[in-house]
This record gives structure tokens, sequence and C-alpha cells, in this order.
């Protein structure tokens, strides 16, 4: 499989304990998300292209079944380990897509810390959002959905928290810019600065290396925005 921008915890999770608005937001949102990926996953085909490099639909639904139900899942974010990984995705891969989309519909196995609500929340909001839009906005018909705005919110916050991680090689300024409200938010200071605008759901691609397709505006100087263009983002 090709690689892949991991996206980080976004919280630390000691932050919070009981109940947290944000928190059952935040997990309301991730197994929608998950249950629509699953739907696109199904309707567009098994072989069709995803915005993850030259992986296929079915690459993707293994890697997040694997990364939700495999000690394997490790080689993600330690390359060392990267080889069983590969071994555990090449024997997911030979099951029928059908049966692993649906397992990836019921969500993690109870053993699994993604299992636990609130890590479901803080790990894979993001997480289901930019991969379900890397199956729609890699189909030739695509186009933008309509979220919600507190769905627009949580996406923000998500970047406020942990946007500077994936942006951390950009050699220039970078401001983000809502659209719907005006705010902005310095994700890496200095000059000379590029702005990127557009509404949080397409900022949060846009800030996760899937800018060719994020609906966003950029502002500024043209070696600012030559250096933005030229950065690889995501993780």
């Amino acid at each position: 499989m090709a690689g892949h921008p991991h996206l980080p915890l976004l919280f630390h999770c000691d932050r919070y304990s009981g109940h947290h608005p944000t928190i059952e937001a935040m997990t309301r949102m991730s197994r929608t998300e998950r249950t629509e990926l699953c739907d696109v996953a199904l309707q567009v085909g098994e072989d069709q292209p995803t915005l993850c490099g030259d992986w296929t639909v079915k690459d993707l639904v293994v890697h997040l079944l694997l990364r939700e139900s495999s000690p394997a899942a490790v080689g993600i974010v330690v390359p060392a380990l990267a080889g069983l990984t590969e071994l555990e995705s090449r024997r997911y891969g030979r099951q029928d897509f059908t049966v692993l989309v649906e397992r990836l519909r019921q969500g993690a196995p109870l053993w699994s810390p993604f299992a636990i609500p609130m890590v479901d929340a803080l790990a894979n909001t993001v997480e289901y959002f930019v991969h379900h839009e890397d199956i729609r906005r890699a189909q030739p018909s695509w186009s933008p959905r309509t979220l919600s705005d507190r769905q627009e919110q949580l996406l923000w916050r998500s970047i406020r928290i942990a946007g500077k991680g994936p942006t951390r090689s950009v050699e220039v300024g970078m401001t983000l810019e809502r659209t719907d409200t005006g705010e902005r938010l310095v994700l890496k200071p200095g000059e000379p600065m590029a702005v990127v605008r557009g509404l949080p759901s397409e900022l949060t691609l846009f800030v996760y290396g899937r800018g060719p397709q994020a609906r966003v505006e950029l502002q500024g100087p043209d070696d600012a925005l030559s250096a933005l263009r030229s950065t690889d983002l995501g993780i």
C-alpha cells in the first residue's frame, strides 16, 4: 500500500471526564462519517481510486480496519515495523470486500482502544472525515457536501489543536481564515505570510494534504504561495 498521512490523537484524554458536550458531538460525527464512508465505498466499488496515493478503495478500507483491530497496525507509526503491517495488510486484502466494509461499519472490536467512546471521538473524527472525502473526491462526479455548523465547528477545533503538526514543514508563515465567520488561526508565524481561506471542512482537507481537491482560496505574496504549494502537507 502507499504511504498514508497519519491523523494524530487530537486531545489528551485526561483533560475530560464524564460527559462533555464536545466529546459527545465528536462521537456522533465520527460514527456518522464511518457509516457514510462505508456506504460510499460500497457504492463506488473496491477498485476505484482514492486521494491516498495509489490506494484503491479496498486498500483504504483495509488500512482503517487494520488500524483499529490489529496489533500489527503499530507499523503505521513505527517505520521499523512497517513490514509487519504490510504482511497483515495483504492478509486482510485477500478477504471479500463487502465483508471487510461491514466489519468496518460495526466499529472497533471491544478489546481495541478505539472501542472506547472518548478515544473514538478524539482519534476518529478527523480520520474518518478525511478518508470519507478521500473516496468521494477521487471520483469524477464528486461535489462538496454541506456540513452542519456544529460539524464545521468541531473540525475547526480539531485544526486549532492539531493543525501545527501536519504543517510543520511549511517554510513560510501560514494563516487559516474561516469564510463563514472570519475567524483566523495562525498555524505558523513568519514572513512572508500565506493565508488559506475556506470553510473549516475544506481547511481540514488542505491541512492534511488534500490541497488540490480542497475548495480553498490562497492569498498572499507570490513567493509565500509558491512555497506553500510546493510543501508536502500531512503527516
